[in-house]
């Protein structure tokens, strides 16, 4: 099925069109959901209330991007209501934002991946948010309900536990 068949069907309320949707997207999102939760039952919750908004807000779907794209955005916007109340965010001088991070040698992605699972909520979701989702600042700061400086911080703090944390890995 084409992207606007998947569409189409679930907006008629087929429900083979809204199990193929759910099959074709949701192991990616799933990743999404557990990266900023770090927890496999919260990860299955929010995909499952992520799901719920998609087939209810599909008929206001706009097409402006691709529905992939779209069904993120609820993904993370609603991991992201999840974890709120547990995130606590750590201000930061502002000229330290301005120094670059050295990572030094080759990461391996199992290490970084436990690395980042590891990390504090908030720096956790700022990184995954900035650096594997994509996300600029100013979006990451209004999903997160923080400033600007604030999302930089973050990201400037969690790059530097990981990097503390890597270092005791004896990496290539």
């Amino acid at each position: 099925m084409t992207e606007s068949e998947l569409i189409e069907g679930c907006l008629a309320d087929d429900r083979l069109a809204q199990r193929a949707l759910y099959e074709r997207y949701s192991r990616a999102m799933y990743t999404a959901a557990y990266r900023i939760t770090n927890d496999f039952d919260a990860a299955n919750d929010v995909l499952q209330d992520a799901f719920i908004k998609v087939f209810r807000a599909l008929p206001r779907f706009r097409r402006e991007s691709t529905l992939g794209a779209w069904i993120k955005t609820i993904v993370v916007r609603t991991a992201l209501s999840h974890i709120r109340k547990q995130i606590r965010f750590e201000a930061l001088d502002p000229q330290l934002l301005e120094q670059p991070i050295d990572w030094g040698h080759r990461l391996d992605a199992e290490y970084l991946e436990k690395a980042i699972l590891a990390l504090p909520e908030g720096y956790r979701a700022v990184f995954v948010l900035v650096e594997i989702e994509g996300y600029p600042h100013k979006e990451v700061a209004d999903m997160l309900g923080i400033s600007v400086g604030t999302s930089k911080s973050q990201l400037f703090y969690a790059k530097k536990r990981l990097r503390a944390s890597l270092s005791q890995y004896d990496l290539p």
